[in-house]
Order: structure tokens, then C-alpha cells, then sequence
């Protein structure tokens, strides 16, 4: 009796020891899930017809607040989808995420302008949640100052398993380890 209570006094010495000196990773950071992701072929991304400058008043929040065309070169071979994210640096409280669009055929070249703001879009693909609360995309609306807006672009070995209203970061987080190249524009748009 002895033996077995000197046994149960080692054991949960063991796992006292093993539980206070436990330390779980640190959660990445959403711009370390950005540069995770960033790797393989490059792929040539065009927004609205450019490949920098200023977003147009038509795609922001003083005009139209429709999503651009994007067109995009051939993505490597392997590609089973795409997945486009756009989101602002520069926002006062962090990352602002401006569209999530993912499971894009790799047949498509490019997103027509005015993709409606839903969930499925029907040949195009699933949107996710933007940070303003709504499906599909949101138009730069910079509070002050002018901003960047950044336009990234995956290719992915595989469609990814997720639903409609998902965020970017939880995108990113699927994405990873499936990446086989990718495509980056930045645009800037000021109100002043």
C-alpha cells in the first residue's frame, strides 16, 4: 500500500511539474499569416487595370462601393482554387479586411466588377466576412490620411474546406501549407 501511494505521489508530482512549466505557442499574428502564405510561383495580379496608384472613387465608399475587376496570369500548374484577400494596413486600431473571396475556379482569370454581396456566388466562389460587419466586399473608407489597400491573391492545391462568412485570418490559417503561389497589388485611396 505503501509502494502505491508513493507511485501516485510521483506521478502527480510529474504531471504538477509538467502542467506549470506548459507554455502553448503564441498565437500568430494576422501579418504572420500573411507573410506564411506569401511563397511559391508569382502569379501577376491586376486590379481595376493597375498595378499601383489610387484606387478609383468608383470602388470605395464616396462612390459606387462595387469591387474592382481583377484579372491574374496563369496560376501554377496544380492550382484545384484561388482565394483573394484585400485589407488595409494603415487602419488606425490594425488590419482592416476589406473582401474575403475563396474556392475561385482555377479555370477563371479574372472577378468581374460588382460581385454581389453575399455569401455564394454562383461560377465565382464563397465571399467571407469584411470588418465591417457584412459579406463580400467593402470599399476602401479611410476615416483620415490615405491609405494602402492591399490586393493578395492565392493558389491553392486544394479547395478549401470552409463556409461562406468566414474571416480572413480564419482563411489564411486554412491556406497554409496548401500555397503554391501568389499575387500581390497595392493601391492607395485618401478622402482629402
Amino acid at each position: 500500500m505503501k509502494k502505491i501511494l508513493i507511485l501516485i505521489l510521483v506521478v502527480a508530482v510529474v504531471l504538477a511539474v509538467l502542467y506549470f512549466s506548459w507554455k502553448p505557442g503564441k498565437p500568430r499574428t494576422f501579418e504572420e499569416l500573411l507573410e506564411s502564405v506569401k511563397k511559391g510561383e508569382e502569379i501577376e495580379l491586376v486590379v481595376a487595370g493597375k498595378t499601383s496608384g489610387r484606387v478609383d472613387k468608383k470602388y470605395t465608399c464616396d462612390g459606387e462601393d462595387v469591387s474592382p475587376p481583377i484579372s491574374w496570369s496563369t496560376p501554377p500548374e496544380g492550382t484545384a482554387s484561388l482565394a483573394l484577400i484585400c485589407y488595409d494596413p494603415d487602419a488606425p486600431r490594425g488590419i482592416f479586411v476589406h473582401w474575403v473571396i475563396f474556392n475561385i475556379p482555377p479555370t477563371l482569370k479574372m472577378l468581374p466588377e460588382n460581385i454581389p454581396k453575399k455569401g455564394e456566388v454562383e461560377g465565382i466562389g464563397l465571399q467571407g466576412m469584411n470588418d465591417f460587419g457584412y459579406l463580400g466586399y467593402g470599399g476602401p473608407c479611410p476615416p483620415s490620411g490615405e491609405h494602402r489597400y492591399v490586393f493578395i491573391l492565392l493558389a491553392l492545391s486544394e479547395t478549401l474546406d470552409l463556409e461562406e462568412g468566414v474571416t480572413a485570418e480564419e482563411l489564411l490559417r486554412e491556406a497554409e501549407g496548401h500555397v503554391l503561389g501568389y499575387g500581390e497589388v497595392v493601391l492607395k485611396y485618401g478622402r482629402g
